[in-house]
C-alpha cells in the first residue's frame, strides 16, 4: 500500500473505495486497460495512483502506428483528422513520432503569397505541420516527410493487408515510446548545419551501438545535394549499420530553423542498441512479375528477424507501383503479407531509394557496399526493422 490516498468524496467509502485508493497492485492492473492520455489525467488523483500510473506508462514498449488514407470531408489531409481521434486510444507514451503524408490536401510549406493571405488567420489553423506538433506531446520529437504516394497499413491489427497509395490522400504515424535498450535520436540537416560534431551529436559517427538508420533527403538534384548525400552516407556505407529511405518531396522536424524554404537537405532516425535487428532487400528494376517480386521479398526470410515489435519499410520509386506490373496495383505490399503475415508495412512512393541487401544482426554484417552502391532508382527497398 502507499500513501495520499484517493478522498472519499472520489472513490466513495465502499469496500472497493478503500481497495482503490490503498491496493496498488489492484490499481495498477486496472490501469494497464486505460488508453494513455486517460492514464495521465487519472495520474493526478492521488499519489498512489501517479506511482501506479508510471509504472503502467513504463511496460508499454511496444511501437504503434495511426494510418488514414482516403479523401477527407474536411479541408484537412485526412491524417490530422484520424490522429486527433485515435491518439486518444493508444497504449504509449510517444517520445518520438515518424510521419509520412503524400503532398494532396497537406498544403506546406507556404509560399510568400500563400503567408500574406493568410496573415489575418490563426497560423496554427492554417499551417497543418503545426498541427501534427500539437496533437502529439511537447516532448515529442518529430520527424515527417511529404512523398508522392504513401504505403499504409491499416491502423489496429498488424496482419491487416498493406495498401500502395499510389495516387490519393492517405498517411500515417508511427509513434515510439521509450524503449530499454532502444536509443532513438532524431536528425534534420542542410548544408549549413551538416559537421562531423552534429553528425555525432545524431549518432550517425562514433556510435558503435549504432544499428540502423532511417534517412530521407529533398532537394539533392540541386548542385552540391550529391555531394552533400555523399558525405553522409559515405561513413555508414562499411559500417555494421542497415540503412534505408529515399528522396522525399519535402520533409519537417522540430529543428524548424534548419534550412531556408527551396534548400537541400535530409531528415531522419538514428537506431542504437543491442536488441536492435535489421534487413533489406532491394527489389531491382527489372522485377516486373509478382512471382519475382515475391521471389525477392522471400530473401528476407533469410534474416530470421522476429515478427514480434517489428516494423517492415517499403520505399519505392514513384516510376514503380503498377507501372512494372502492366497496371497491376498493390503487387509488391501483397507479396511482402504473404511471407510476414503479421508485421504491418508502411513507406512511400518517392524520387530515389537508399539501401541495398543487407542483414545486421548482433555483431556482424551479412553485406557491405560503398555509397553509391546504397542509392538507387526504379527500384524498391524492402526492410525489417526489429525493436526488441
Amino acid at each position: 500500500m502507499e500513501g495520499d490516498a484517493a478522498s472519499p468524496n472520489i472513490l466513495g467509502e465502499s469496500k472497493a473505495g478503500y481497495i482503490l485508493s490503498n491496493v496498488a497492485e489492484v490499481v495498477e492492473r486496472i490501469l494497464t486497460f486505460v488508453p494513455t492520455k486517460n492514464l495521465l489525467r487519472i495520474a493526478s488523483v492521488c499519489r498512489l495512483w501517479r506511482n501506479c500510473a508510471r509504472r503502467v506508462l513504463r511496460t508499454q514498449q511496444r511501437l504503434t502506428w495511426l494510418s488514414a488514407s482516403g479523401s477527407s470531408i474536411y479541408e484537412e489531409h485526412v491524417l490530422l483528422k484520424t490522429m486527433a481521434e485515435d491518439l486518444e486510444k493508444v497504449y504509449l507514451l510517444p517520445q518520438t513520432a515518424l510521419l509520412m503524408v503524400n503532398g494532396e490536401n497537406f498544403n506546406w510549406p507556404f509560399s510568400y503569397r500563400q503567408k500574406k493571405a493568410r496573415k489575418c488567420e490563426n497560423e496554427v489553423a492554417s499551417d497543418p505541420v503545426e498541427k501534427l506538433r500539437r496533437l502529439l506531446p511537447s516532448t515529442c520529437d518529430v520527424v515527417g516527410i511529404v512523398a508522392s504516394g504513401i504505403v499504409v497499413t491499416p491502423s489496429g491489427s498488424p496482419s491487416s493487408p498493406p495498401e500502395e497509395h499510389e495516387e490519393g490522400e492517405a498517411g500515417f504515424s508511427l509513434l515510439f515510446p521509450a524503449m530499454d535498450g532502444v536509443t532513438i535520436r532524431p536528425f534534420h540537416f542542410c548544408k549549413k548545419s551538416l559537421s562531423e560534431s552534429a553528425m555525432e551529436e545524431a549518432g550517425l559517427i562514433n556510435n558503435p551501438d549504432l544499428k540502423v538508420v532511417l534517412m530521407f533527403d529533398y532537394e539533392t538534384w540541386k548542385a552540391g545535394g550529391g555531394c552533400f548525400l555523399n558525405k553522409l552516407l559515405e561513413p555508414l556505407s562499411q559500417n555494421n549499420v542497415l540503412i534505408v529511405g529515399g528522396q522525399v518531396e519535402r520533409a519537417f522536424s522540430n529543428n524548424t530553423t534548419c534550412c531556408s524554404l527551396g534548400s537541400f537537405g535530409a531528415v531522419g532516425l538514428t537506431f542504437s542498441g543491442s536488441k536492435i535487428q535489421g534487413a533489406s532487400v532491394l527489389v531491382d528494376q527489372d522485377v516486373s512479375s509478382p512471382k519475382a517480386a515475391e521471389a525477392t521479398i522471400q530473401r528476407l526470410k533469410a534474416a530470421n528477424i522476429p515478427e514480434r515489435n517489428t516494423m517492415g519499410f517499403m520505399f519505392a520509386c514513384v516510376g514503380r507501383g503498377h507501372k512494372s506490373y502492366n497496371s497491376q496495383r498493390n503487387v509488391e505490399a501483397t507479396a511482402f503479407r504473404k511471407i510476414f503475415s503479421n508485421i504491418p508495412l508502411l513507406g512511400f512512393f518517392g524520387n530515389g531509394e537508399i539501401g541495398c541487401d543487407r542483414i545486421v544482426k548482433e555483431s556482424y554484417t551479412l553485406s557491405e557496399t560503398d555509397s553509391d552502391g546504397l542509392q538507387h532508382s526504379f527500384t524498391t527497398v524492402m526492410s525489417l526493422v526489429h525493436f526488441g
